[in-house]
């Protein structure tokens, strides 16, 4: 009997050493993948705005061909493009990366390239290096493989989410000046600083509300936050033209508020 139940014991061991050898000869292994080769119809670009719906150039690559154990993968491949200004290594603030779904093309129009480049707050009118590449992969970020890089020039134009207005004040609970209209100045009017930002450093109180006036004393324009009330993200947010009254920070401190009307966005530092 004993040597029955010995005899038992090393069958199951065999075969369940057979079944971890199938079980391992059934797993599906990456062979390899071929970086993709990307190429641009334009790799010097000066952008005009009377073109702006026109296409600006048109980037191309080839697919990997992700190959496994059991052949050439079937499984559809993501890509996406990355811009970053020229020696960057594609890790600066500036870096723009555009999503790509099994397509091997994108084709820009002027003014979405340069609503891009912009982006990277690259002056207009300046002929400016970027580096451009493909970064493709599988499934949720998966065996990442990198095209070559180009490298691109462009110079972009002035373009503005809105027009922008030739001064700009701040009102509200969340000033030292409150809601009274017109405000104190120039300690509550926020300081030119090139062609389209304006910026002002002053004392708010946490978790109270402003407006940005065109005119001082006039409260037919103004700019505010996006949706209804206070809806904003308090340190930064984009803004528009007859928007709700904007959330401050929690905190009660000085601040420096910046506003970009490239972008249509501003910052609370």
């Amino acid at each position: 009997m004993k040597q029955l139940t010995k005899l038992l014991f090393l069958a199951a061991i065999v075969s369940i050493g057979f079944g971890a050898c199938k079980k391992e000869e059934n797993q599906i292994f990456s062979q390899s993948s071929t970086p993709p080769v990307l190429t641009a119809t334009k790799t010097t670009m000066v952008l005009n705005i009377n073109e702006k719906d026109n296409p600006a150039f048109t980037l191309n690559w080839t697919n990997p061909n992700y190959t496994f154990t059991t052949g050439l993968s079937s499984q559809d491949v993501n890509y996406t493009i990355q811009i970053d200004k020229s020696g960057s290594n594609f890790s600066s603030a500036a870096l723009q990366e555009i999503a790509i779904t099994k397509d091997l093309s994108k084709t820009f129009t002027v003014k979405e390239f340069n609503t891009l480049v912009a982006k990277m707050n690259i002056p207009e009118n300046v002929a400016t290096p970027l580096n451009v590449r493909v970064k493709a992969f599988l499934g949720n970020n998966s065996l990442v493989v990198y095209s070559n890089i180009l490298n691109i020039t462009v110079t972009g134009y002035l373009d503005v989410v809105y027009p922008v207005p030739a001064n700009l004040f701040i009102v509200g609970s969340a000033t030292p000046g409150g809601w009274n209209n017109p405000v104190p100045v120039p300690s509550q009017q926020l300081t030119k600083v090139g062609s389209t930002t304006f910026t002002i450093t002053l004392p708010l109180n946490g978790g109270q509300s402003y407006l940005l006036l065109p005119v001082n004393g006039d409260w037919g324009a103004k700019y505010g936050c996006m949706g209804g009330n206070n809806s904003n993200n308090p340190n930064g947010d984009d803004f528009r033209p007859g928007g709700g009254d904007i959330l401050a920070p929690a905190v009660s401190k000085t601040y420096t508020l910046t506003l970009e009307f490239k972008t249509g966005k501003f910052t609370v530092q």
